[in-house]
């Protein structure tokens, strides 16, 4: 497997060697751009239901930094892409079986559906969603640090974000993001500046 920005280095310096002949998940997908969650079953993607045309779906990872010498144990969140969902039969819903042709043409490339093309026993009630042609995968990982969350993000109450001094910020970002939610509404008058906040930040770091 090739890097992202450096078609010639191969990732598997970057994983240990027993992992290299382990199948992965390869959810969200940003070559037709789609992803699928459990939505009917799990209670962290419950929320993805409420997905329209024109909302942002951003993907959070946890990184670890590496230097010349290898791992450097230093780890922090990053967002890696996003969907914007599609105008045109963006959400695929509550999936029983295999979808028409037409959906097929423009789900097919979809973790999920392809485990179900290959065993009917995985049409099992997920949701797909498939991404506008505006939708892209970062050249660079955009950090989430606490700045950004401060100045962008909010609970599920409205309330900002509690950063506890027995917790460090890492671990306040990850029981913040653990569940799929919006955390920036623009049609309000301040979510409208949190998300130029947010925008801005993006536009800072998604380079090198």
């Amino acid at each position: 497997m090739r890097s992202y920005n450096r078609r010639t280095e191969d990732l598997t310096a970057y994983i240990p060697q027993r992992l290299w002949d382990t199948a992965t998940h390869n959810d969200p997908e940003f070559e037709t751009f789609t992803y699928g969650d459990n939505c009917e079953t799990t209670p962290r993607g419950a929320s993805l239901k409420r997905l329209q045309q024109g909302d942002f779906l951003f993907f959070i990872a946890r990184m670890e930094d590496w230097v010349a010498d290898g791992p450097t144990q230093r780890f922090g969140f990053y967002l890696v892409g996003f969907l914007e969902i599609s105008a045109s039969e963006g959400v695929l819903a509550n999936v029983q079986a295999e979808p028409s042709e037409k959906l097929l043409e423009k789900f097919w490339n979809n973790a999920h559906i392809r485990r179900g093309l290959a065993d009917p026993a995985h049409w099992d009630r997920f949701w797909a969603f498939a991404g506008s042609e505006e939708s892209r995968r970062f050249p660079y990982a955009v950090p989430v640090t606490r700045q950004l969350c401060e100045e962008a993000f909010r609970a599920a109450n409205g309330a900002q974000w509690r950063w506890d001094e027995h917790r460090s910020d890492l671990q306040v970002i990850g029981s913040y993001t653990r569940s799929c939610r919006c955390v920036i509404d623009p049609s309000t008058p301040d979510g409208r500046d949190r998300a130029d906040a947010f925008w801005s930040w993006v536009a800072i770091h998604d380079r090198p």
